[in-house]
């Protein structure tokens, strides 16, 4: 189901785009970072990172600063051609 073309990204809500662009222009940021740069809810960036590791665009890894928190970043597999356009 990991669909790293253009499409996957396009048919994203508004919210997992904003989400994407953020780790995009930061690098790897934990959840509470994605939801300080975004300001958005807490909520509505776990559900978009929900729908972007459904698509296969980002990966979570551990934060070794805080076990308790994941660290999330853009996939190698997310080439230029996946990237939000406007």
């Amino acid at each position: 189901m990991s669909e790293t073309d253009g499409d996957g990204i396009a048919d994203l809500p508004p919210s997992a785009k904003l989400v994407y662009k953020v780790l995009e222009y930061n690098g790897p940021l934990t959840q509470k970072g994605i939801v300080e740069e975004s300001m958005l809810s807490a909520r509505t960036v776990r559900y978009a990172l929900e729908r972007l590791d459904e698509v296969g665009v980002v990966e979570e890894d551990v934060y070794f600063a805080d076990a308790r928190q994941n660290l999330y970043e853009i996939t190698d597999e997310a080439t230029p051609e996946a990237a939000v356009s406007d």
